[in-house]
């Protein structure tokens, strides 16, 4: 049996290391060839591909991002080229299925986030057998504990807090650390915890400006002229809207958020004439080398990813269920954003450390 794989959406720690289990596990344990299409989606509109074998895994169990490549775009059912001359958006759907036809593919493995799994469930739909593996440092996948890339996104913000930290403290500012997650505030909120953050500002939690100056001016009194405050990208104030950063209209997320952390900085400093810096990190969220917990769960989604193909369990997402990986329903798996829940007991932890969450 030939197997395909591609990588979709946004790069993330652990890629390589779900590649490297899925050659491994099908050519050492069922015979299995397998075939990674480059560029995500792209690969298999354009039937660009090649042949894995134990030589194109060799070492790359450490490396960050995917030797496949990946894209955030080309999305088969809204595929945008320039035709004569003429840019025209289509579905070309068709081509993707011919090329799995004429390469012989039993089966594909998609790893990707929520948009690149939405488009894998509609080629199930279509006929293609296919297993997906959930990836995201944003962590907002639903039907599944956590996804591999969050724990080592997690990791890099924390160390950046802590370094901003002791700037914040010797030179008596506030320090706003923005942070990735889209519209969920998972990498806010655990590393704004992990980090010492006296304020944290989730997309969950509309803020209010006057809650944050608040808590600034209320350390000071107590002789603490320093503040850190982490924010996520999507982070918004009462009755406001999110910051934009640009569009990117063939992306599968036109909507490119950023900016907030400065826009809350203009405001502190206007309302407390203290000192303020922010500092967005950005895509070094998403690079690196996998921790060893990352490292782990891409391994076992690999696993099982194989495992569900050989058993022809086909529509299925691999699933961390502590301590178990289980297949659940691709179709019930997208679509669905994973938010931090108003019962989630960090929030509850946050406001017994006297964090505040901008409320």
């Amino acid at each position: 049996m030939k197997i395909g794989i591609l990588t979709g959406g946004g790069d993330c720690p652990g890629l390589n290391a779900v590649i490297r289990a899925v050659v491994k596990t099908a050519r050492t344990s069922y015979n299995m060839e397998v075939l990674g299409f480059n560029d995500g989606y792209h690969g298999l509109i354009t039937n660009q591909s090649r042949r894995l074998g134990r030589r194109d895994i060799s070492g790359i169990l450490p490396r960050g991002g995917t030797i496949l490549g990946t894209s955030n775009r080309d999305n088969p059912f809204k595929y945008t080229e320039v035709i004569d001359g003429q840019k025209i958006t289509h579905d070309v759907s068709g081509r993707v299925m011919d090329n799995i036809e004429k390469n012989g593919i039993g089966a594909m493995i998609i790893v990707g986030g929520d948009g690149t799994l939405s488009i894998a469930n509609q080629f199930y739909k279509m006929g293609v057998p296919l297993v997906g593996i959930p990836k995201t440092i944003d962590n907002d996948i639903s039907a599944t504990g956590v996804t591999f890339g969050f724990d080592t996104a997690l990791v890099t913000a924390t160390e950046a807090i802590d370094k901003i930290h002791t700037t914040g403290e010797s030179h008596h500012r506030v320090m706003i650390v923005e942070v990735m997650g889209r519209t969920a505030g998972w990498i806010a909120l655990h590393s704004g915890l992990a980090g010492g953050a006296h304020i944290i500002l989730i997309p969950e939690i509309p803020f209010s400006y006057d809650a944050i100056v608040n808590k600034i001016v209320k350390r000071s009194g107590y002789g603490k002229h320093f503040s850190i405050i982490v924010v996520a990208e999507g982070a918004k104030p009462k009755g406001g809207n999110v910051v934009v950063k640009r569009m990117v209209e063939d992306a599968s997320e036109p909507c490119r958020l950023g900016g907030i952390g400065n826009v809350i900085g203009d405001i502190i400093e206007k309302r407390t004439n203290i000192e303020t810096r922010v500092t967005t990190l950005g895509h070094i969220q998403r690079g690196g080398t996998p921790s060893a917990f990352d490292r782990i769960l891409s391994t076992r989604f690999g696993v099982e990813a194989v495992k569900l193909v050989n058993e022809k369990n086909f529509g299925k997402m691999v699933s961390l269920r502590t301590p178990d990986i289980v297949p659940v329903s691709l179709e019930d798996a997208v679509g669905q954003i994973k938010y931090v829940p108003a019962d989630c007991g960090l929030l509850e932890t946050a406001r017994l450390m006297d964090i505040s969450l901008g409320e």
